[in-house]
């Protein structure tokens, strides 16, 4: 057979020095003979459902972030729902959520029949704003929903002191902050209950979904664990309604072999987001990511801000730079909230902020070069479009 001459039009659109987003393939080769063994012991066991990887990694992931408890569940969402649930949070309640955020954070609520409540976050963190939270807190509020953005603690101690004398949960969405700190406290035991995601993109990925819920709590854990088992404490003993939300064996062999090198890949991170920091300081029409005092980063995502971003993105992209926007619609204004009555302008910070932000390529093994390409790419699209 003859060699192509002429390359395909997809072949055309990457660029042969194309930078991912995102690049799992490097963790994947790191752990793929661990897994590859645990899957072969599940397979030959036969141990698929609430397998001893799971139980293994419950008790090694609550090691890790410093907590009594950890209870895997299927996913990141039913992980927020079922802290809520778990909490007593149901329906004709009201939860407050930062609107800048992923919709699984509203969604869940939305889910039990309580109500978001949305607030506006810090213009420099793009973090939950304590203050709006205070303004936000009425009489029928039950939960309070923070969440660890990009990779970094939201600001707990800030949050209206008042609210467990009200009876209010506060519920920590760290799926973004695995092994992230705040003034040495780990991501995962701020607020009564918190609930992670495994997603596989996360820093802590599964290779499918999964979550989990994480307390210091030991009745909420004995709620979650009842609830993410069709309320079944024995087999075909139905003590409450529940549904069917657990960790899957084979994903917690992945999370088991990806654990005991998180520590390692996130400093790889911090180590790039340093390098990032250094290249973009002082460029005009460019804010980079901010760090709160007390804050260790994980920086599960380097968020920049630009004017013009559709074309700055489009620039980027163009040349092979997987970069992204998270998230170009504020949870408040997408169509799946528009019952809940909210407009443009409401919540002034969130708004702006998803009209400029952009997620530049950030991963364990990302290179110095990679990062230099992303970095020449974007300045000079920022001359083009300035």
């Amino acid at each position: 057979m003859s060699q192509q001459l002429f390359p395909t039009s997809a072949q055309e659109a990457t660029p042969v020095n194309a930078i991912p987003l995102v690049d799992l393939s490097l963790q994947h080769r790191e752990v793929a003979e661990e897994v590859e063994a645990g899957f072969a012991e599940v397979l030959s066991a036969g141990d698929f459902i609430g397998g001893k990887a799971v139980s293994a990694f419950e008790q090694e992931y609550a090691d890790f972030a410093d907590a009594r408890w950890c209870v895997g569940v299927a996913n990141g969402t039913d992980a927020i729902e079922m802290a809520l649930r778990a909490a007593g949070v149901g329906h004709g309640d009201e939860v407050v959520v930062p609107a800048n955020t992923f919709i699984a954070t509203a969604e869940a609520v939305v889910r039990i029949g309580a109500r978001p409540v949305f607030v506006d976050v810090d213009d420099d963190s793009l973090l939950i704003d304590p203050a709006a939270v205070e303004a936000a807190v009425g009489h029928l509020t039950r939960a309070v929903i923070p969440v660890d953005l990009y990779g970094q603690v939201a600001p707990f101690e800030q949050l209206p002191a008042h609210l467990a004398d009200h009876g209010v949960t506060v519920v920590e969405d760290g799926a973004q902050s695995q092994g992230a700190t705040r003034h040495g406290r780990r991501a995962g035991t701020f607020g009564d209950i918190a609930a992670t995601s495994f997603y596989p993109g996360k820093n802590l990925g599964a290779y499918g979904d999964a979550g989990a819920v994480v307390t210091n709590d030991d009745l909420l854990a004995e709620r979650v664990r009842l609830l993410g088992a069709h309320g079944s404490p024995a087999k075909y003993q139905h003590t409450q309604f529940g549904f069917n939300s657990r960790l899957d064996t084979l994903q917690a062999v992945v999370l088991r072999a990806k654990l005991r090198r998180l520590h390692e890949w996130n400093e790889q991170r911090r180590l790039a987001a340093a390098a990032y920091d250094e290249m973009l300081a002082g460029t005009p029409g460019l804010r980079t990511p901010r760090t709160l005092p007390g804050n260790e980063h994980v920086w599960h995502l380097y968020v920049v801000r630009v004017g013009r971003r559709d074309e700055v993105l489009a620039g980027l992209q163009a040349e092979g730079i997987g970069a992204g926007v998270h998230y170009p619609v504020p949870v408040h204004l997408t169509p799946a909230m528009a019952d809940l009555g909210y407009t443009r302008g409401a919540f002034p910070v969130s708004e702006r902020a998803a009209d400029e932000i952009v997620s530049l390529p950030m991963f364990p093994g990302i290179t110095r070069a990679q990062q230099e390409r992303v970095v020449d790419v974007l300045l000079s699209t920022l001359r083009a479009h300035g």
